[in-house]
This record gives structure tokens, sequence and C-alpha cells, in this order.
């Protein structure tokens, strides 16, 4: 509970979390309730073992390779486009970045392409990812990326202006190629029909 509660109130671009195993966390920052929270469900949910899908063993050697600081920035906005071409914002809504790796390639292609609910990420993929919140404009930046390629993700709330009758959270995943020193604009939004 008291990283979950860290995690929401930093605001902080990137967090260092070491969760030893056994922790007794189960959600990080994982609230529908509130569209300020990160949706990482999917990775710290509980679920029925029967129900998710496996994860590939976290592959140790592929992060550890990782660089950990860097001069780049990764900036842009959220949005979803109704089914009346209406632009919902993501207003203050928190993001993060998840390196491009066998492990979380398999979540976005599994997860979040084919829909399917994962087991429990490793507790170790935490300190990899970073974390930045959206303005009233929906607008976003990550400072301090090393080159690489990450996943930018995000969520909307949005209920009828959508066609729900109740408010859902959207998430919005992509992919994105960083260079060293660079700042790369994404335009991170989905279309509901």
């Amino acid at each position: 509970m008291l990283i979950s509660l860290l995690i929401l109130a930093s605001g902080c671009v990137h967090q260092e979390l070491l969760l030893p195993s056994g922790s007794g966390e189960s959600s990080l920052a994982s609230s529908t309730e509130e569209n300020s929270s990160v949706d990482i469900s999917d990775l710290n949910m509980s679920v029925q073992e029967e129900q998710a899908v496996a994860r590939i063993p976290f592959p140790v050697s592929e992060y550890s390779r990782l660089p950990r600081s860097g001069r780049a920035t990764v900036k842009g906005s959220i949005y979803l486009v109704s089914p009346t071409g209406q632009k919902i914002l993501g207003k203050q809504t928190r993001l993060y970045l998840n390196p491009v790796t066998s492990y979380s390639r398999q979540w976005y292609q599994q997860s979040y392409l084919g829909g399917h609910k994962m087991a429990k990420a490793d507790p170790r993929l935490f300190n990899y990812l970073k974390f930045t919140t959206s303005d009233s404009n929906g607008n976003f930046a990550f400072y301090g990326v090393p080159a690489g390629r990450y996943y930018v993700i995000g969520v909307v709330r949005c209920a009828q202006e959508c066609g729900y009758d109740t408010p859902q959270n959207i998430r919005i995943a992509k992919e994105v190629s960083v260079g060293s020193g660079t700042t790369v604009n994404v335009d991170l939004s989905k279309s509901i029909y």
C-alpha cells in the first residue's frame, strides 16, 4: 500500500522500486476509481492462474543491459476520438514508459493487442518503468530518457461521449524509438468505434 501511495503522490518522472518477492503488494496504482492513476493492472494484479496467460521468465540479462539514464525527452498528448469525432483528453492521468524487451513485448502482443489477462508481473520490472502525469490538456513529458525502444502507455476515462453507459478506462499504448539526446513527439490516441 505504501509503495502504491508513493507512486501516485510523487509525480516523479522515474521511480526506482524494488519489490521483494512475497512483499504482499497486490496492486500498484491499479485503481479504476480515479483517472489519475496509471493503469498497470495487468502488470501486478491478482488473477486466478487458470484465467491468466503465463508470463515468460523475467529476462534478467536483457534488462541488465538497458541504460539507466539518458538525455532524451518523450512528450506528446493523450486522448480518445469518440464515434462522433469528439476529442476526449486524458486530463491529469498517469502514464508510463516500459522498455521494449521480450518480456514487455509479450504483454503488448497478448494483453494490449490480444485482450488477454496476464499473470502477475515480476516485481523487478518496476525498476525499469518511468512515470509521469499529463496536464489538464492531456499533454505529458518524460525527461532523462535513455536511448532505446519503449511502449508509452496511459489511460483515458470515457463514458457517454464514447457510447458507454458507465465510465470506462480505455488504455492506449504505442511503441516509440528514442535516440540519444533527442525529443520524440507522441500522439497517444485511439479511436472508439
